[in-house]
């Protein structure tokens, strides 16, 4: 298992880049991470001979069975510890991505398990994420971008896939949050204008407005 914060950190990226299957570049972890990428290359290195990656100079890097299964339990304390940061210390939830960065190395199983229990086990943090189980199951959502559906198209959002708190609550001042009930009114694609109904009001944004938002289109 990862023995550092660090070792944790890239494990995540790599799940979150490759979206746990594909392979990822040192380039874009470097990027990623703020970090150059000689260092990248050095901790590719050290969580390979741990079993965490598989990983070759000039391919990139994947997680191994082992490395998922460790980075699921990042995860899951991450979620969780959103979660309980709204609902049970009163946070705004466009808030409390850094704190749970933060905390999320620090937590022991007991701890987690304990917070679990105390949230009555939920399904999903704040931001609609899927929240791994304890066995490090992950249950996708089958979801699209906001910006994909076609006019005249009913979705509900799901998932809202930023780390920007700023970003958050502008979108939760609009009321795209998840659970809501969406339709797209309209696209003007050469113009990259689009009119989205949500909460009784119509949003005019630009993709780039709502790159993030992740809706589950309904009938």
């Amino acid at each position: 298992m990862p023995n550092t914060s660090a070792q944790e950190d890239y494990l995540k990226a790599i799940f979150r880049l490759g979206k746990g299957t594909e392979r990822v570049s040192t380039a874009a972890l470097a990027s990623a991470l703020g970090v150059r990428k000689p260092s990248v290359t050095a901790m590719m290195k050290r969580l390979s001979a741990e079993g965490l990656v598989e990983y070759s100079s000039g391919r990139g890097v994947t997680l191994s069975e082992r490395g998922r299964l460790a980075t699921m339990r990042v995860v899951r304390r991450h979620r969780l510890l959103e979660l309980f940061l709204v609902e049970g210390l009163g946070l705004d939830w466009s808030e409390v991505h850094a704190e749970a960065e933060v905390l999320e190395h620090h937590l022991s199983e007991r701890l987690v398990t304990a917070i679990d229990r105390w949230l009555g086990h939920p399904s999903e943090d704040p931001h609609g994420h899927p929240i791994p189980d304890a066995e490090g199951n992950l249950r996708e959502h089958d979801v699209v971008p906001l910006r994909a559906l076609a006019s005249g198209e009913h979705a509900r959002v799901r998932e809202l896939r930023a780390r920007d708190g700023d970003r958050l609550q502008r979108w939760k001042e609009l009321g795209l949050v998840p659970g809501a009930a969406c339709r797209m009114g309209g696209k003007q694609e050469m113009e990259d204008v689009m009119h989205i109904d949500v909460g009784g009001r119509r949003i005019v944004t630009g993709s780039e407005g709502i790159e993030g938002v992740f809706v589950e289109p309904v009938a």
